[in-house]
Formats: C-alpha cells, sequence, structure tokens
C-alpha cells in the first residue's frame, strides 16, 4: 500500500511539472540602498523563451518571447539577468528565477540579496530603521561590543527605549551607545540588512554638530579673539601718531592766522 501511495506521489509530481528541473542553487548578492543590484542569470541566450521572476511567492518580472511585465523598478538583461534598480531596504531576501528554455527544459536559481546602508544621527534625535520585513526574524546590534539581539518576532523590542510599529524600529533618543552596526536575519539566519549607524560629526562624510565647529566658525572665532584687538591697538598707535604730529603743525599755523613773527614784529 505504501509503495503504491509513493508512485502515485511521483506521478502527480511529474504531471504537474511537466519540464524537468535543472540546476537549483543559491546566488548571495549584496548592494547599497539607493544603488542597483545585477542577480546574474549566467544562461546563454540560445532558445530561452519564458523567464519568471518571484519574490515572496509573487511574480514580480514575467517575460515572454522578449515582451516583458514588469514591477517598475525590476528589469530583464540581456538573456536573463535581472536588475533591481534603486534599492530599497525592503527589497532584500530571497528571489526565485525561473527560465524556460526550448519548452522542454526549466532552470531553476534562487537568490539572497542583502541590502547595506549607512546612517548618520544627532545625540537627542530620533532614529527609525525601517528594517523589520515580513521576512526578518530577529534583530541584532554590536554597540556593546558583541551581538546582541534588540528585537525579536513574536517577542518585540527588548529594551523601553525601543519601539516597532509599521515595520520600524525606532530608538526613541539617540545616544553615543547606540552607535554601531544592525544586522536583520532571516529564520535561516541569513542576513537581510545590514546598517551602520554613526553619530553625526564622529565619522568621515558625516553632518557636523554644534560641538564641532565648522571652517567658518573656527575662522570667527579667531577673528573676535585675536584679530579684532589687534585692530584696536593698531587704530589707537594710529592717532596717537597723528596727534603728535599734528601738534607743531597746529602752533606754527597760530603764528600765521592770529600772530606776527619776530621778524614782522621789527620791520613794524
Amino acid at each position: 500500500m505504501i509503495r503504491q501511495l509513493t508512485l502515485l506521489l511521483l506521478l502527480c509530481c511529474f504531471i504537474n511539472n511537466g519540464i524537468p528541473t535543472v540546476g537549483n542553487i543559491t546566488i548571495h548578492v549584496t548592494g547599497r540602498e539607493g544603488e542597483n543590484a545585477t542577480l546574474p542569470c549566467g544562461i546563454q541566450a540560445g532558445d530561452i523563451f519564458h523567464v519568471i521572476l518571484t519574490r515572496l511567492s509573487k511574480p514580480i518580472l514575467d517575460c515572454q518571447n522578449e515582451q516583458c511585465k514588469s514591477e517598475s523598478e525590476v528589469f530583464k538583461k540581456g538573456a536573463c539577468d535581472i536588475i533591481i534598480k534603486h534599492l530599497r531596504l525592503r527589497d532584500a531576501g530571497k528571489y526565485i528565477l525561473r527560465v524556460h528554455i526550448n519548452d522542454k527544459e526549466q532552470q531553476i536559481k534562487e537568490y539572497h540579496l542583502h541590502i547595506q546602508d549607512e546612517i548618520s544621527v544627532n545625540t537627542g534625535e530620533e532614529l527609525k530603521l525601517d528594517v523589520l520585513l515580513i521576512n526578518a526574524d530577529k534583530v541584532e546590534t554590536n554597540s556593546s561590543g558583541e551581538w546582541t539581539e534588540v528585537w525579536t518576532r513574536g517577542h518585540g523590542v527588548s529594551s523601553d527605549r525601543l519601539t516597532d510599529s509599521d515595520g520600524n524600529l525606532t530608538i526613541k533618543k539617540f545616544t553615543a551607545t547606540d552607535t554601531g552596526t544592525y544586522r536583520v536575519l532571516d529564520s535561516k539566519n541569513e542576513t537581510l540588512i545590514t546598517v551602520t549607524v554613526t553619530e553625526s560629526g564622529t565619522g568621515s562624510g558625516s553632518e557636523r554638530t554644534d560641538d564641532k565647529p565648522d571652517d567658518t566658525e573656527q575662522h570667527m572665532y579667531w577673528f573676535w579673539r585675536v584679530g579684532l584687538p589687534v585692530i584696536v591697538v593698531l587704530v589707537l598707535v594710529g592717532v596717537i601718531i597723528f596727534i603728535v604730529f599734528k601738534k607743531p603743525q597746529c602752533l606754527n599755523g597760530g603764528y600765521l592766522l592770529g600772530r606776527r613773527s619776530p621778524e614782522q614784529s621789527e620791520g613794524l
């Protein structure tokens, strides 16, 4: 009886699939948020007539005889390479590519897309991470020097300073101890998202804060501290020199305007 059930199951699988499947490997791809990522197919054009890309059991690209229907940021390039443009954190996860060849063969490839991002935050501000994907199982951070869970599916956040809602993990008031790397893992412990968080003004390319003045502020500081006193001293010296040299001229002018010189007096 068991043998008959096994044969019946195999027959059903053969009827449902119809086309034999060749290849079923996982390809890991890493991209950065806002940039493009390529899911390489590695199959020559040949007699490919149907390409289907699915994610979360939903087709997001369907190309048949070069006629493609897809979501706005997903495109086919060449024979069957897939381009995902303007990556978002929520694009991370597993993709399945089915390539049909000659009506007789089907190749299936599985991709795991890992997305990286960097964020710079001012102390005291709210930090919102859009990382709680439908396929996310937990979020870890190495802020303390070792990986620690800060959120797990079914249990939520691990601290009163954190909240989770609408797919966002939020730190209410960011502090320097919150800096570090945050990674999102799926149920198989595969990394979906990696976000590096720095405090503004502490990393290369990060925004400055009021604690770290820029070049303009430094120039103004030295002007008021050094430049202005020097200018005042120079002005005072100039006034003194003007008075010293002007006084004899004024005395000589007095003779010309109100007095006669000794020689003029004798001539009278």
